[in-house]
């Protein structure tokens, strides 16, 4: 008879049944999942920046959490950060067309009541032009379907968004860019 056998047996119980408990706590189990790589436009330069990185979006339960880490940002400044239309990062972004919005309702803030779908919180660069963000955005879907961003474009805008200029939040030109791709 092997001793180790039992120990394996109860390790693996054990740990499934933690995985089982973090459900519980954390809500729902991730669901689908896609991930943008964020690269600098031709206008870039031109805003005093070289944005790159990489955006994660995770289905969870009625929302999308949207994680991830850019840096090249304008140090200590605010960039607007939205899911638009097209995948499409050709020349100065301005391809991805206007922000997602299935539904068709104004633009505004995320966690309002009533936003794009595709306007997500805005990014806050540290005195190193870095943002590191995590949060979950209502409205989207990573799942097939008319919310879906998979097969979107991602902008950071130069500027911060205002929430109330229709129908962009007046946040200036795309210096960054992603395709949205399922992983």
């Amino acid at each position: 008879m092997n001793l180790h056998t039992p120990l394996r047996t109860l390790a693996a119980s054990a740990l499934a049944a933690a995985s089982l408990s973090a459900c519980s706590v954390f809500g729902t189990a991730p669901g689908p999942s896609a991930r943008a790589i964020v690269s600098a436009t031709s206008v870039a330069a031109a805003a005093g920046m070289n944005p790159a990185g990489t955006v994660r979006f995770v289905q969870q339960g009625d929302g999308v959490r949207v994680s991830g880490r850019i840096s090249g940002l304008r140090a200590g400044q605010v960039h607007g950060f939205h899911v638009h239309e097209a995948a499409d990062c050709s020349g100065d972004g301005m391809a991805t067309k206007g922000h997602f919005n299935p539904g068709g309702v104004a633009h505004g803030q995320q966690g309002s009541h009533v936003h794009h779908a595709g306007d997500l919180v805005s990014l806050r660069a540290n005195a190193d032009g870095v943002a590191e963000f995590d949060f979950t955005a209502k409205g989207l879907s990573v799942a097939s379907g008319p919310n879906s961003v998979v097969g979107r474009g991602l902008i950071i805008h130069r500027d911060p968004d205002d929430y109330k200029t229709q129908p962009t939040g007046n946040a200036g030109p795309r210096p960054g860019c992603a395709v949205i791709r399922a992983d």
